[in-house]
């Protein structure tokens, strides 16, 4: 600045800012070797917060209104300076204006696909992105830990280090949560509110307020996307031999309706043997009758575990069962289980098995 600036900034008593970006955070308001006239008018307008700063330290803070900085209401700032002039000539004091309002549509996402391993595909790579909107929510902290003497901070200069913040907030959470792939997109407004009360303490750390973070897409590979689509289709397609004779009775439809040349003429009546070879094989299947039929496969029998010796032993068929009650091992008070029993059960007690004691003598009276 020349002598010029120095004489003009003599004539400015009015202290003010007002933004025309969207993206500015921070604002210091300039001044020639940063002298302020005493009795100057400080402007403060709402969603602003201005703070004084004298020789590196604050020493005032203002909320919207507007304020005559004279001795009266600068009271800590007058204990820090030395005013030979009575505290009437011009003094050096930085301004700094806080925009309080929200910064929305900020954007976040994974630059690396995130590892994890799915309970019904495997191991997966996933890749995520959304928004988040932030504001100040303590300036003194964020003007000592993130803005210093920046004269003109903006979103873009935290946006890296705020993105990995939520991106590691966001691999740790959904590596946790065990939620199929198949089922994230009905999560996604769960998973943003439980990304937001995670990083909240880390963002009040800077002196920020996280408003609102959204997942807006959870996306796989896109050679991962081919083979689910491909499984899909063929999900919807369902019984695969009625879906070929469709797909037949189609073409034969088509190339009845084009005007058909020699060769038009053999491709139908290829796709006509083609045809009635379908339908033979369907009317030979019906005709069939029960010769196609199979019978059921045998019911499996019980398996047993047994009380012996105080011991859990098993598992045995009921075939081994039998034998070991024949032998004497398994006596009628001994303990059995099986699937179908909601708790152990004297042998004797079980209807399957009391063909095997018919045999078996009950146990001698005592003497």
């Amino acid at each position: 600045m020349g002598i010029f600036d120095k004489l003009l900034g003599e004539f400015v008593d009015v202290i003010e800012w007002t933004d025309d970006s969207s993206d500015t955070m921070v604002y210091r308001f300039e001044r020639y070797g940063n002298e302020i006239k005493y009795g100057a008018m400080l402007t403060v307008r709402e969603s602003q917060t201005a703070v004084l700063v004298s020789e590196g330290r604050v020493a005032d803070v203002y909320e919207p209104g507007l304020y005559q900085l004279e001795t009266r209401n600068m009271p800590v700032l007058t204990t820090l300076e030395s005013w030979p002039h009575g505290f009437s000539s011009p003094f050096k004091a930085e301004v700094y204006f806080f925009n309080m309002r929200r910064f929305t549509d900020l954007k976040w996402g994974t630059k690396n696909p995130i590892m994890l391993r799915d309970k019904e595909f495997g191991p997966l790579r996933l890749r995520a992105f959304g928004t988040y909107s932030i504001r100040i929510k303590d300036p003194l902290v964020f003007i000592k830990e993130i803005v210093g003497t920046d004269g003109h901070f903006q979103t873009g200069e935290i946006s890296d280090q705020l993105r990995n913040l939520i991106v590691a907030r966001f691999a740790g959470i959904i590596g946790e949560s065990g939620i199929p792939i198949l089922d994230l997109a009905a999560n996604y407004e769960t998973l943003s509110n439980f990304i937001t009360q995670k990083i909240s303490p880390e963002f009040a750390a800077y002196g920020l307020d996280v408003l609102q973070l959204m997942v807006e897409n959870i996306s796989l590979p896109p050679e991962v996307e081919a083979a689910l689509d491909k499984r899909t289709s063929m999900g919807i397609i369902g019984d695969l031999g009625r879906y070929t004779q469709f797909q037949t009775a189609e073409a034969i439809e088509a190339a009845a309706k084009n005007p058909s040349g020699g060769a038009n003429e053999g491709m139908g009546m290829g796709m006509g043997f083609a045809v009635a070879r379908e339908m033979a094989q369907a009317f030979s299947a019906q005709t069939s009758g029960q010769a196609s039929i199979k019978p059921p496969p045998l019911p499996s029998s019980a398996i047993y575990y047994a009380a012996i010796g105080g011991q859990q032993q098993g598992p045995f068929d009921r075939s081994v069962v039998e034998q070991k009650i024949k032998t004497g091992e398994i006596n009628r008070t001994t303990l059995l289980w099986h699937a179908d029993l909601a708790e152990w059960t004297p042998a004797e007690k079980i209807a399957e098995l009391s063909a095997a004691f018919a045999t078996v003598p009950p146990p001698l009276p005592n003497a």
